[in-house]
Parts: C-alpha cells; structure tokens; sequence
C-alpha cells in the first residue's frame, strides 16, 4: 500500500490543515462506504439464510399440523409453533431492513424514500407528507445510501426531539444539484444543535455529504420547526456513474 506523500515540516501551516482535513474526509468516506458494504451483505444472509430456513419450517409445519390429530391440546400447540415462527421472521425481515433498505436496491430511491416516510408516519400517528421527482434517476448506490441515511436520521430527530405533529419530505432533481429536505412542525432547535457533541450520527452525515462534493445543514424552520437539507451536486453523481 502506497501511502500518500506528507507535506515538509517547514510547509505553510494553513496548507497542512487543508490537507489534513481532505485526508481526514477521505477516510470517513472509505469507512461509511465499507460499513454500508457490510450492512448489506449481513443483510443478504439474513435473507438467503435464515428468512429461508424460517419459511421451509413454517410449510413444513403446515403439512404436519394436516396429519395431527385433532385433538385440542396439538392443535393449539401447532398454533403457537406456527405463530413464534411468523414472529422469528418478522424479527429477521425488521433486522434486514434496519440493516439495508433492499427497495433501494430493487425499486430505487423514490420506493424506499416514499415507503419510509409513510411508515413512520403511521408509526408516530403525525402527518407525513412526501414529493418526489416524477422521473425515475437512476443514482450511483453510495449517492443513494447517501439520502436515504439522511432521511432516516432526520426522522429519528424528528421522533427523539421535535414533538411534532406534522413532517415534510422533499426531494427536489434539478440544475446541477439534487436535494434532500426534511422539515417538521416541531419544538425547534432549542439546546438540539447539529454541531452537539452527542449528534454523532448528523456530524457523519455532515462528512459522508462532504465526501460526495456536497453538505448537509441543520437550521430552524420560520417561528417553529427545524429543517435540514442535504445536497449532492450532480457533477458527482455523474462522475460516480461513470466510475461504476
């Protein structure tokens, strides 16, 4: 491995930081995109291996709960077999997804942004709201990982924090950039500062954004509510196709 040249000691101190900085942005780019790798293949065993296995047992017992007797005491004991194992998968499909979103992968980011936000405002009993393009992008998979992590950071704030009773989800396609904004009705940023020590999770949005050639914000949204919006530029979304 070829480590990359390091300035003189005697180097203007502001071009070291600048290159400490670019190093420093390169290497949480390279991590997060490992990670992501990482959650996706443990995500596909889980499907392949155990969400298989689980299904095989629930037809397999399908056909011996047909030879049982029917006596009372089996059949109520095949039904509770049956209804842990629909429990075992729905445990192992909420893991796939809270690992790796697969309708990114299969359907595109549109499916995987619209269902997210419908589940989430089902699940918080709040008013979701979403628009999307209505062309169908085709983005690289980090570009695309990249707005969905957003997203599903922006949501768990939203849910942590804001105390709100609606949400707007909006990604916008056009000129040169491409733009995520997530905004609630909520308490506001108050003490919630994405520069808090204790928001990793928005300060790793904020590099991985950087690493793609774009940003990410976090501001108050008029008297109340916070918005935050992140940004790729389209230069790179174009360049990272290429290279695929």
């Amino acid at each position: 491995m070829t480590l990359p040249p390091s300035s003189p000691p005697d180097a203007d101190p502001d071009r070291q930081l600048a290159e400490r900085n670019a190093d420093l942005t390169e290497l949480l780019g390279h991590l997060t995109t490992c990670w992501d790798e990482e959650r996706r293949q443990l995500a596909r065993k889980l499907h392949d291996s155990l969400g298989s296995s689980m299904t095989a047992l629930t037809m397999h017992l399908a056909l011996l709960t047909q030879q049982l007797p029917k006596e009372k005491a089996l059949q109520d004991r095949s039904a509770q077999i049956k209804q842990l194992l629909m429990t075992i998968i729905n445990t192992n499909r909420d893991m796939q997804l809270s690992l790796w979103n697969d309708k990114l992968e299969f359907l595109g980011i549109k499916s995987a942004i619209a269902e997210l936000v419908s589940d989430f405002g089902k699940e918080h009993r709040l008013v979701a709201r979403c628009s999307l393009p209505d062309d169908d992008e085709s983005y690289p998979r980090e570009h695309g990982v990249a707005l969905l992590r957003a997203l599903e950071e922006g949501l768990r704030n939203v849910a942590a924090h804001a105390g709100a009773t609606e949400i707007d989800v909006i990604l916008d396609d056009g000129g040169d950039e491409i733009m995520l904004t997530v905004r609630d009705n909520g308490v506001g940023l108050g003490t919630r500062s994405g520069e808090s020590s204790g928001c990793h999770g928005l300060r790793l949005l904020r590099e991985r954004a950087r690493y793609l050639g774009g940003a990410l914000s976090l501001m108050p949204a008029g008297p109340r509510g916070t918005v935050m919006i992140l940004t790729l530029p389209k230069v790179a979304l174009a360049q990272a196709t290429l290279s695929e």
